[in-house]
């Protein structure tokens, strides 16, 4: 049975771009999709169709070659109603009260859905086995105060309330939530701890990926060795920031990119059937009603543990 619900996006009704140098003479639709992966090639195509995507302050159609700034604005209709549709899934649900859920997310599943990519999400598991969930965030987000990537496992705090909802969020504007994540890189990092303070933004060659980039946002990521292998190090993050791949972009910045993740690190790398070695293994934070601070640990995934077991052969 589908859950019927209004759909408050307000985040969704506008998103702007200008046509930067390696994107000239692309055609419109191609520079969308490798712009937007929040939204599918399909519900791209069908904005430009209706008439919603403008170049200039023009409609524009899918085969027009992009010139050098041309300002492209796309305009999000707001739909009435959204199914979004609840889906059995056993999720891993740590802990769970009248105010959070705390859910361990398995690796290759995306945390929320979006326009033309409606099933199989964390979302969706959590609205067949969780009745009340915020709607601050839309029926698209309903609860969602952070997210992880798809190919990245571990901790996530879910808020069943608009206050709790609040509070999550403040606490991690105020940089006041703990968050370590457990991974693996290539290379053999001589030092046994150290700060990446670099700012990240869109790649200006490639709009699908995050990069150290002087425009970015300001971005922190500590770290520290667990251990030293052959050819890897195994090492614990702790997030000052949380932005898009932040992880994956510093750790490759300083040149020790993610096990299993040939998008920023080396093609011929170890589990890249199972995405990046990165876990989110520790979230703490203080609780919505009690005040009490909280935190919670889950273990590394199998494929993580086998994989650290061969490294030590």
């Amino acid at each position: 049975m589908a859950f019927l619900l209004v759909e408050r996006m307000a985040f969704m009704e506008q998103e702007n771009m200008i046509v930067t140098e390696e994107l000239v003479g692309v055609r419109l639709d191609k520079v969308l999709n490798e712009s937007f992966e929040d939204y599918s090639r399909s519900y791209l195509q069908q904005l430009i169709k209706e008439g919603r995507v403008l170049i200039n302050g023009q409609v524009a159609k899918a085969n027009y070659k992009c010139r050098l700034n041309d300002q492209i604005e796309i305009n999000i209709p707001e739909p009435e109603v959204l199914d979004v549709i609840p889906e059995e899934m056993d999720l891993d649900i740590v802990y769970q009260d009248d105010y959070v859920i705390v859910v361990n997310k398995p690796e290759n599943m995306v945390v929320h859905p979006a326009p033309g990519s409606m099933s199989g999400t964390l979302v969706n598991g959590l609205m067949a086995q969780v009745t009340d969930l915020s709607g601050i965030n839309g029926v698209l987000r309903p609860g969602i105060v952070h997210r992880i990537d798809k190919d990245t496992s571990g901790l996530l705090m879910v808020a069943k309330n608009d206050v709790a909802h609040e509070s999550l969020v403040n606490q991690l504007v105020e940089k006041t939530v703990t968050r370590r994540y457990v991974a693996l890189v290539h290379g053999v990092i001589p030092h046994d701890n150290g700060t990446i303070d670099a700012p990240i933004g869109r790649d200006p060659k490639d709009r699908k990926k995050m990069a150290v980039v002087e425009s970015g946002k300001h971005a922190v990521t500590h770290f520290k060795v667990l251990q030293r292998f052959k050819e890897f190090t195994l090492i614990e993050c702790r997030l000052e920031t949380g932005r898009t791949h932040q992880i994956r972009v510093h750790m490759r910045y300083i040149g020790y990119p993610l096990a299993g993740d040939p998008q920023y690190g080396p093609r011929k790398t170890i589990g890249a059937e199972h995405g990046q070695f990165l876990h989110a293994k520790v979230l703490g934070f203080v609780h919505p009603k009690t005040e009490e601070y909280m935190e919670f640990s889950a273990p590394i995934p199998t494929y993580f543990e086998e994989a650290l077991a061969n490294l030590q052969k």
